[in-house]
Formats: C-alpha cells, sequence, structure tokens
C-alpha cells in the first residue's frame, strides 16, 4: 500500500474538482475514498486509493470515448 498522500489542492490537480463539503458528503456516502487525519488541521487521501478511484471511473464509463479522428482539435 502507498503512503503517498495527496492535499485537497492535489486532488485538483488531478482533475477532482470538488469542494471539502461535496467529498466529505462522498465519503458518507462510501462513493469516495476516506480521508486521513495528518495533524489537527490538515486533511488527505491516499495516492493509491485515490488511483484506484479514478481508474474505476474511466473503467466504469457507459459511453465509449471518440475515436482520434472524430475528436475536435484545439
Amino acid at each position: 500500500m502507498s503512503t503517498d498522500f495527496l492535499t485537497h489542492e492535489a486532488l485538483r490537480a488531478r482533475g477532482i474538482n470538488l469542494s471539502k463539503c461535496r467529498l466529505w458528503q462522498l465519503e458518507r456516502e462510501g462513493k469516495f475514498p476516506a480521508r486521513v487525519r495528518i495533524s489537527a488541521g490538515r486533511i488527505a487521501w491516499l495516492a493509491s486509493e485515490i488511483d484506484a478511484y479514478l481508474a474505476a471511473r474511466v473503467t466504469g464509463r457507459t459511453r465509449a470515448p471518440l475515436p482520434a479522428s472524430a475528436q475536435v482539435a484545439a
């Protein structure tokens, strides 16, 4: 198990742009990995659990990704 921690800011860098309140709600519902209390005023998430969460989201998609030929150039 990885002991690398991700802060809320690091979650945003990985594309998880949810508020701390919404993350807490999802955790309570069992829909997001549980946070780890690092100190009295600091929380983080295990990088390995966030990676697994993101991989499951990708695997669970219902719509197939667009083929490269159909994607619009930015």
